[in-house]
């Protein structure tokens, strides 16, 4: 008989926020969406989910870590693990036995959990990519999304870099139900503020709070109505680079997103006030500069796009010759600390201080917005458009799992 020693892998995944958003299930057992979707990755080097699987015959149980606490290994999680032990045996080999061994999982946010940020689906992705690389499974990113999309629907997007589609499809199934890149990221490298206004855990689960608003949302069906075009809209716009259509969509779809939340019943409204004041701050400065459209569309020169997804967080997609100006305005209205100030700009601020003063000053005074408190916001993080998952090594030194299966950082 062969004798089956340990395998391991470590994978880092990145965070995508969707400017197309996903918002309810048709099949909750098989997380098949009511509608397809379209997201940004972002750069991982910035946001991430970093996670070490170790299979290892001595294991008698499969076993989790998420950010140094211990988690049970069931529900959604379960159903990833098994679809793809499942595959991996239809895969056959001389390593069976590896297949049916115990697993051990750490996982490791570089950013708040639960808070808005997408940390499901960038830890979700690098679950399915490290348990399949650890498996030695042999598929495609597509198919692999098919599985990640059984943890959280928004993951199946997280297996791209670049500009990444999720097809709602329509087989019963859900074998059409899967992601595809719509281009990667160099072909547009738009540039990511992501400004957090709190890191608290949401009061509504994004999985609770979508079957509520399906359920219950007489305005649902008009959002429904609309996407199709949205993504035929938003696909041609990244193709052709069209800031100004990418824009006006992305914001246009985040506010009928959060119309939904708020026509659901109970309410729910995953928006602040400071999330409110950052919509207002984006509108005043665009409209400095747009020309307005027929009937309030197709509005050209754009300057920046928000988009919140179930959180209080927003994400603004700039082009980068106008990060420093937009960035100097977010300052202005929402003052950063007078200490720690390094932590809360982090690589934000390499733009600070490149902005054009004296424009600058006359945009704020032309926008008459209200200066907030200090510590509206509780961080800037700056980011750009970035690549897929990164299978790191399966070595010891990249592991964050010790050589007994414990976390490294619980030593």
């Amino acid at each position: 008989m062969t004798t089956v020693t340990a395998r391991q892998s470590t994978v880092s995944a990145p965070v995508n926020i969707a400017v197309i958003k996903y918002w309810g299930k048709r099949d909750t057992s098989l997380y098949l969406p009511t509608n397809s979707s379209l997201s940004l990755t972002l750069e991982q080097d910035d946001l991430r989910s970093t996670t070490s699987v170790r299979i290892d015959p001595a294991f008698t149980t499969d076993r989790l870590w998420l950010n140094g606490t211990e988690e049970q290994v069931g529900g959604r999680t379960r159903k990833v693990i098994d679809a793809l032990r499942a595959l991996r045996r239809d895969q056959g080999g001389d390593d069976e036995e590896l297949v049916e061994a115990g697993m051990h999982i750490c996982s490791e946010n570089n950013f708040p959990t639960a808070a808005g940020l997408a940390s499901s689906a960038s830890g979700f992705a690098a679950l399915t990519v490290g348990v399949a690389s650890a498996l030695g499974l042999t598929t495609s990113p597509a198919h692999l999304s098919r599985l990640a999309r059984q943890g959280s629907g928004s993951a199946c997007r997280s297996l791209f870099g670049g500009y990444v589609a999720w097809e709602m499809g329509s087989e019963l199934d859900g074998s059409d139900s899967l992601a595809d890149q719509v281009a990667p990221a160099s072909h547009w490298p738009l540039h990511a503020l992501v400004l957090v206004a709190s890191a608290a855990r949401k009061h509504t689960p994004s999985t609770a709070g979508m079957q509520t608003t399906l359920v219950t949302s007489a305005l649902f069906p008009a959002r429904l109505a609309v996407v199709p075009e949205r993504m035929k809209a938003m696909r041609s716009a990244i193709v052709a680079r069209d800031y100004d259509a990418f824009a006006e969509l992305t914001m246009r779809d985040s506010n009928t997103f959060h119309a939904v939340c708020l026509d659901s019943y109970p309410p729910i409204s995953y928006l602040s006030d400071v999330s409110r004041a950052v919509i207002q701050l984006v509108t005043a400065y665009n409209n400095l500069f747009l020309t307005p459209g027929k009937d309030g569309l197709g509005s050209k020169g754009y300057r920046a796009a928000y988009t919140f997804d179930a959180g209080p967080n927003a994400v603004l997609y700039v082009r980068q010759e106008h990060v420093a100006e937009i960035l100097a305005i977010v300052n202005a209205i929402f003052p950063p600390p007078t200490v720690d100030r390094e932590a809360y700009l982090g690589k934000a601020q390499e733009y600070v201080g490149k902005e054009d003063e004296n424009m600058v000053e006359d945009l704020l005074k032309r926008m008459d917005l209200q200066t907030l408190p200090i510590g509206s916001l509780q961080r800037i993080i700056a980011t750009t458009v970035g690549d897929g998952p990164r299978i790191l090594g399966s070595g010891g030194e990249v592991s964050l799992l010790a050589e007994n299966g414990l976390p490294k950082r619980l030593a």
